[in-house]
């Protein structure tokens, strides 16, 4: 099946050959993400208004909507120029007046004739005691028919919701009769109704609670969504596993070095990802591994053990870091152990110039340097491997789909390990990463100090800076972060730049120093290098601090304006101090009064250390896209599904997705052909050409 089945083409026509939908309302539409009838389908209603029919307005609670059948009255024209037009009517009760504020005397008299019976329906209102329907919704004989439920669609500006209604009633016609494509099972256990009868159901609510995401047409329609975004990742997952890789197994002797040398025991969460990697990379399938953390959960050591693991068996292994700042970090903190091992490990970023560089290059491409560490410096043509591995990415978000495919370049064949610090609910790791197999640390390694967190309003300034100086003056380190870099006219945020100048007043030159993106790199990594070096006590900084800066001295954190950060991030800016023996406290300054949600984020932050816990959470709070940085998350746009409300949809849709390719890898069974179908409707087709290419 190379094109779109020729059952869908009515749905794929463009938009304006719907009756009433004209060049300028298809226009209109495509704010609303609107092109073609297939969209209308799947743009459900927002809500409804009740129009069950009253034999009388005094039967009704008012003001409010009312449908009531009556028999038109006098026509009275307005006096004077700018008053409204009035139609006196008559209902089973009483009397009340249709008023019109626009259009002709024509047009009402042809609308609402005297003597004739009509069915009203829109707001009534009392105005000086009288009853008033301003501009009616309806106007019909009582040979037409309005429903008693009537659904309110997504509108934009020029676009009336009875176009929408009637554009999205025509729409439906076309939807062909299609096979099922849910397992039978399933189908019978939630008590769905059939996809065709799911969209009929769905636009047609009798009722508020047909417009919940509970209904079972709307869980149906949320799954399909589901099922297809995750069937879409699953054969991505399986054409990777597909591809073969290298077998890459180790003796253990260079881990044995390591583990010998800790001064601690690695805990349960770290030893189980050591031996999933260690499985993976033993296999002859390429790895594809996502190694989810929460802060200071100990990836770092997991990481080495899998590089170890890639020189045990004689290749190479590199691992990459977003910033300058954390590549040299992780070399410092891992050469030691390396060196241990016995193991040559170097670092290689944009500042290795000339000579250096090229020396470094050759030892790389004879094998000579067992482990690189970098930026994504080690991406340029000129940087060979003798035999690379295994590429250990930290801190996935930073690195794009388009890195990971350049570094796949380099060795097509090379097992990949990818780290995010940001603890991920599971609904969104599998929206995100579904096409990676998936390794949690969820236990914290001993020694690591509880850190007290506590918010303050931005008034006790001067309580805070005191604080401060006694603190520096015990010979304890501080980070303070801002969240923007220079003053801005639009928001009242204090400034990196402002608020080193003033801390720096208040507590002495050489104590404060700064750092935030937008500074040339030699002069950030000269701040950094001052600061782990203990030549300046306190560091103002945005949120480049955010990942992985390890000061153990650093033991308190004030976040200024802490309500304007997501919770994730506050999360990951804490985890920054509590890494030495000290106790450490964490600051959350605010802007009194606090909105719910961000009361409500303040207060989780609080009680809670726990990433998984916090990062549920945030996703109540704010949402799918924003716990995962919209701009930069790569999250499918759901129509129907609500990730939040709906997360164990997706934990479905992933198992039945696995499930159906492990029993019929080529989608040609009738359940895999039904399946095909739904990847074309949800324009998830791209996964089909997996298929053929696979």
């Amino acid at each position: 099946m190379s094109g779109r089945p020729e059952p869908l083409f009515p749905l794929f026509a463009g938009i304006e050959t719907l009756p009433g939908v004209g060049p300028k309302t298809a226009k209109l539409l495509a704010n609303l993400q609107i092109a073609t009838p297939r969209d209308l389908i799947f743009t459900l209603p927002v809500g409804g208004v009740d129009r069950t029919p009253v034999a009388s307005i005094r039967d009704a609670a008012i003001p409010g909507i009312v449908t009531v059948p009556v028999t038109v009255g006098r026509h009275i024209p307005p006096a004077t120029r700018g008053r409204p037009y009035r139609i006196e009517v008559e209902d089973a009760k009483t009397s009340f007046q249709v008023v019109y504020f626009r259009g002709s005397a024509d047009l009402h008299a042809r609308t609402l004739p005297t003597g004739q019976r009509r069915i009203l329906s829109g707001k009534v209102e009392l105005y000086d005691g009288v009853g008033q329907m301003p501009h009616p919704d309806h106007v019909l004989t009582e040979a037409e028919i309005l429903p008693a439920y009537e659904p309110v669609y997504p509108l934009t500006a020029g676009v009336t919701g009875r176009v929408m209604a009637k554009a999205a009633a025509a729409a439906l016609t076309r939807v062909p009769p299609l096979e099922e494509w849910i397992d039978a099972h399933l189908l019978k256990d939630k008590g769905w109704p059939g996809f065709v009868e799911a969209l009929q159901a769905a636009h047609h609510p009798e009722g508020a609670k047909d417009l919940a995401a509970t209904a079972p047409a709307r869980q149906r329609l949320a799954y399909d969504e589901l099922f297809a975004h995750q069937l879409t990742l699953a054969l991505a997952r399986a054409r990777d596993r597909a591809r073969s890789g290298v077998v890459t197994e180790g003796d253990g002797r260079l881990r044995r070095r390591v583990l010998e040398r800790l001064p601690f025991q690695p805990t349960g969460a770290q030893m189980r990802a050591i031996d999933e990697i260690a499985g993976d990379m033993a296999a002859p399938r390429r790895m594809n591994r996502l190694l989810q953390g929460d802060v200071g959960a100990g990836k770092t050591l997991v990481a080495l053990m899998a590089l170890l693991t890639a020189v045990e068996a004689g290749g190479q292994g590199v691992m990459m870091a977003p910033t300058e700042i954390l590549a040299r970090q992780h070399a410092a903190g891992l050469r030691p152990l390396a060196e241990a091992a016995g193991v040559v490990l170097e670092v290689l970023t944009g500042r290795d110039k000339g000579a250096e560089r090229a020396a470094k290059l050759e030892a790389l491409a004879s094998g000579a340097i067992r482990i690189l560490v970098g930026t994504h410096a080690v991406f340029q043509r000129d940087v060979t491997f003798a035999d690379l591995r295994l590429a250990v990415i930290d801190e996935q978000h930073r690195f794009g789909v388009r890195q990971r495919l350049l570094l796949g370049e380099k060795n097509a064949r090379t097992d990949v390990l990818v780290m995010t610090a940001t603890p991920i609910p599971r609904s969104l790791a599998l929206t995100q990463y579904g096409d990676m197999d998936l390794s949690v640390l969820d236990e914290k390694p001993p020694g690591r100090t509880p850190i007290t967190t506590s918010a303050v309003p931005v008034t006790r300034m001067d309580d805070v800076i005191a604080r401060l100086r006694k603190a520096v003056a015990e010979g304890r380190q501080a980070y303070w972060v801002c969240p923007l870099v220079e003053e801005s006219e639009v928001a009242d945020l204090t400034s990196a730049e402002e608020r080193f100048r003033a801390l720096r007043a208040a507590l002495g030159e050489g104590v404060v120093g700064l750092i935030h993106g937008q500074m040339p790199p030699a002069e950030k990594d000269a701040a950094m290098a001052d600061f782990v070096a203990g030549r300046t006590s306190v560091l103002v900084a945005t949120t480049v601090i955010e990942v992985g800066v390890d000061v153990p001295n650093a033991s308190i954190m004030v976040i200024e304006r802490a309500e304007t950060f997501g919770l994730a991030q506050l999360h990951q800016l804490r985890g920054r101090v509590g890494r030495g023996a000290a106790a450490s406290t964490c600051l959350l300054m605010f802007k009194p009064p606090l909105g719910q949600t961000a009361e409500a984020r303040l207060r989780v932050l609080r009680e809670s250390e726990d990433g998984f816990r916090i990062s549920e959470e945030d996703l109540a709070l704010r949402g799918a896209g924003d716990v995962l940085g919209t701009a930069q998350s790569g999250l499918p746009r759901f129509r129907i599904a609500d990730l939040e409300r709906q997360a164990g949809l997706m934990e479905l849709a992933s198992r039945d997705a696995r499930a159906l390719l492990a029993a019929d890898p080529a989608l040609e069974g009738a359940r895999g052909r039904a399946a095909r179908m739904l990847l074309w409707l949800t324009e998830q087709d791209r996964a089909l050409r997996l298929l053929s290419v696979g």
